[in-house]
């Protein structure tokens, strides 16, 4: 049995269509959700789906001593993050070598980085005046956005966008490839 991490900071769609992806599933699990943020949406989402939740807050992210623990206690074998807002610990990145896998809502190296996430992605992609965007799923290193790209989905952008109508499509490509690249990585 292969068991999943997952971390979210936010309204949780990714992990919950994750969770729907690998429901019934005998082989793949997706045994715990870490957050680091009290108030966040995905607890409902992950209670729904029989997940449990940790709240993490940001001493114990700081030297990752806690979450690395909860992980190994776990068996804890691919951690996915979805919307997850906090940089990851190096000493979780050196005990999980290529088996951290973020999604990022635009073509990496574009528009990628420190303080791009969500719409402030796409309002930079909009700025530049790009003529698409997507996504980028990748393993996690020590650099922002910059490990390896597993897989990249693209979408147009259109003339009269705004970032939300731009995140709408952008999130059709998450749920549509996320849970499938997270199942095959299993």
């Amino acid at each position: 049995m292969k068991k999943i991490a997952i971390f979210a900071s936010g309204s949780g769609t990714n992990a919950e269509a994750i969770c729907q992806k690998l429901a019934g599933r005998d082989d793949i699990k997706v045994e715990v959700m870490v957050c680091n943020r009290r108030q966040a949406g995905v607890y409902e989402r992950m209670e729904r789906m029989g997940v449990e939740s940790v709240f993490m807050g940001k001493a114990e992210w700081a030297d990752g001593a806690r979450v690395l623990d909860l992980m190994r206690s776990r068996g804890i074998d691919l951690i996915v993050l979805a919307g997850f807002l906090a940089y990851i610990p190096p000493a979780l990145i050196e005990a999980y070598p290529q088996r951290i896998i973020n999604i990022h809502p635009s073509l990496l190296p574009r528009h990628g980085g420190p303080g791009m996430y969500g719409h402030h992605v796409h309002e930079a992609v909009l700025a530049d005046g790009d003529k698409e965007s997507g996504i980028t799923i990748h393993y996690v290193d020590e650099h922002v956005d910059g490990g390896q790209i597993i897989f990249q989905a693209t979408c147009p952008v259109h003339p009269d966008d705004t970032p939300d109508t731009l995140a709408a499509r952008i999130h059709v490509l998450e749920h549509a490839h996320y849970p499938r690249i997270v199942e095959e990585l299993a």
